[in-house]
């Protein structure tokens, strides 16, 4: 997740799937796949999941589902197909907020009597379903409620072309039960089919084979050969278009917004051709990006074969693909090779960090790629220092919280870990090491127990060079860290200390400056400067009025700390317009740090928070109610 591509150049070749419906009376046969549902490689205790998968793990799931938009609701059922160890009498699954109406043991078709538990804050309800001496499936018959907190439901008026409504899914870290009943773990993989039945004038997609132009009846049918973990389960439904970059790349969005996506993402088949030839062959089909309406939470979201996009990195200058770069690179560390529970959830973010700027680095050069580098590491030391010892570590320890709050710096600090620990082994031997770990460990989810075993065995010694235990087990940077050295910021600097020492802002030498040279320049201006002289820059750079949401959070975040009042319109349009976390959460923040700002920060809320999405009013209701 977050922000962040890679061409197939050896593509695994899928079997032919009948689009037929799966409403089956008997087990689901699972879509000819790719990679069947292996047995975890080391099932360890999740505490974010009820589940027992050492007993009975799901192997498939088979949707079939009417997508309501007039009651906000999705109905109708989920059929698993289960591997039983000799003596399992159960099924445990997860769930939250489910109206379950049935449950049907395959293939004897008798009925279930289940056992929901007790409501947890966090996780949900339990559901557990004692299984017959036949059992090999399940179906369920259900519905979610309306505030699911997986699902948004938009009307017209928020989506760009204001005519047809929109519902789309965020279900990472552990949303996913709250829209189907499953074992909601990252340590569970299992293949999916589904049939979705929506209004004719939209389109439907899925993490999964999807069409490229909507059907005359409304009915969808979707096949995911590969085994996936609940999390990346997704769905979205609406006015949509397709535009093709390639063979095994486009992109979907709403017909206003396709011409400037397509322009924007056009280098994506090029970023998974440099991919592919670092890290091994792309093993998930198709690459295509769905730009979702600006109220998705996220930068992006890695769903297999379709990554969604926030369009706020729609900049018109494709300065902030870099975020594809970042979801790419999750078909590699995430995707392939999954964090086992959200303990280890470094081993996603870490890892695909570091992949997202070593490909930046191959398509654009490394003096870019260190102006990335660098500007994550400033990222990093700011939200260390907001963050107690125990929250600096890699591995965390979130039993008993949200997995969604886990703090950010395990991007860059992970990747930070993984430079360090190229730059001990040396470049050629690093990648041949990262490549070796994403084929032996395909399909599998990963410990960072299991992980420094491996890095132990085959990178002998880097393990003591790099002080690893300190990285993965102690707060702050550790005194080896890299320290990225960008020229180009170097320059920039410059500039700031002129601007300092009086010299206009129409003097200063910023001709051919990228959006990440003006962020570095706004961020390095210092607290103290006069709304004078923040006014004097806004009216050479027009920097309240950016089309880069890089650049103008950075502009609006730093108005707030010089009390320049005439960004504040700017900052009420930005946070009635998108719903970033990445940008809502410091802006609220600032604004909230200053007590005639309070009144302000709140009339805003009240009035942008029905167009947020659940993960972000969670964040800011807490933030604005003061827990």
């Amino acid at each position: 997740m977050r922000r962040k591509v890679i061409a197939a150049l050896a593509l695994i070749v899928l079997a032919a799937c009948t689009k037929e419906s799966t409403q089956p009376s008997q087990p689901a046969t699972p879509a000819a796949a790719a990679t069947k549902a292996a047995p975890p490689a080391a099932l360890v205790r999740d505490p974010h999941s009820f589940s027992h998968p050492d007993e009975a793990r799901v192997e498939h799931l088979a949707l079939d589902l009417n997508v309501d938009f007039a009651k906000k609701q999705l109905s109708g059922t989920a059929t698993l197909n289960i591997h039983r160890e000799a003596n399992a009498n159960t099924l445990v699954l997860d769930t939250r907020d489910l109206d379950i109406r049935s449950v049907t043991l395959l293939p004897s078709n008798a009925a279930a009597q289940v056992t929901l538990g007790n409501a947890d804050a966090i996780m949900g309800r339990a559901l557990t379903i004692p299984l017959a001496a036949d059992t090999n499936a399940v179906r369920i018959d259900y519905s979610t409620n309306p505030s699911a907190g997986a699902l948004q439901w938009l009307e017209p008026p928020q989506t760009a072309g204001k005519k047809h409504p929109f519902l789309l899914s965020q279900s990472e870290a552990i949303l996913a039960r709250t829209w189907v009943p499953i074992q909601d773990s990252p340590s569970v993989r299992f293949t999916y089919e589904a049939t979705l039945h929506v209004p004719k004038e939209l389109l439907a997609v899925m993490s999964a084979e999807n069409p490229q132009q909507k059907s005359a009846d409304g009915v969808y049918h979707f096949k995911m050969p590969q085994a996936i973990p609940s999390y990346l389960l997704a769905i979205a439904v609406g006015d949509l278009e397709f535009h093709a970059f390639s063979d095994n790349s486009g992109v979907y969005a709403e017909p206003s917004v396709l011409p400037k996506a397509a322009h924007e993402f056009e280098d994506t088949p090029k970023m998974i051709a440099a991919t592919s030839e670092q890290y091994g062959p792309y093993r998930w089909g198709r690459y295509d990006l769905l730009v979702l309406p600006p109220s998705f939470p996220y930068g992006g979201m890695e769903n297999p074969r379709l990554t969604f996009l926030t369009p706020t990195v729609i900049a018109g200058d494709k300065s902030l693909v870099s975020l594809i770069a970042h979801e790419l690179a999750h078909s590699w560390s995430g995707n392939l090779v999954t964090n086992a529970t959200w303990n280890d959830f470094w081993l996603n973010e870490g890892f695909t960090t570091y992949i997202e700027h070593r490909i930046t680095e191959k398509l654009y050069g490394r003096d870019y790629s260190e102006m990335l580098w660098a500007l994550g590491r400033t990222e990093c030391e700011e939200e260390l220092a907001t963050l107690s010892p125990g929250d600096q570590h890699l591995y965390i320890n979130l039993a008993g919280r949200q997995p969604d709050d886990a703090p950010g710096i395990v991007y860059e600090k992970g990747a930070l870990f993984l430079r360090a620990m190229e730059e001990a082994a040396g470049r050629e031997q690093f990648d041949a090491f990262l490549r070796k770990y994403f084929e032996s460990h395909a399909f599998q989810s990963m410990t960072t127990q299991r992980f420094v075993a491996y890095l132990r065995e085959n990178l002998p010694g880097i393990y003591e060079k790099v002080s690893a235990d300190a990285w993965i087990n102690g707060p702050g940077l550790p005194p080896n860290a890299p320290k990225p050295q960008s020229q180009a910021f170097a320059k920039v600097e410059a500039q700031v200390k002129a601007f300092e020492s009086g010299t206009k802002a129409s003097e200063l030498k910023t001709e051919g400056w990228s959006s990440h040279e003006r962020v570095h320049f706004i961020q390095s201006l210092p607290p103290t400067l006069t709304p004078q002289r923040m006014a004097e820059l806004d009216a050479q750079f027009h920097f309240s009025d950016s089309g880069n949401s890089e650049v103008l959070s950075a502009w609006l975040e730093k108005s707030i700390d010089t009390r320049y009042k005439a960004a504040y319109p700017a900052i009420e349009r930005f946070l009635t317009t998108q719903g970033r976390r990445k940008f809502l959460t410091p802006l609220y923040k600032g604004l909230l740090a200053h007590p005639e700002d309070v009144a302000f920060a709140k009339q805003i809320y009240a009035k942008a928070r029905p167009t947020y999405h659940s993960v972000s009013q969670g964040t800011l209701d807490a933030l604005l109610n003061g827990k």
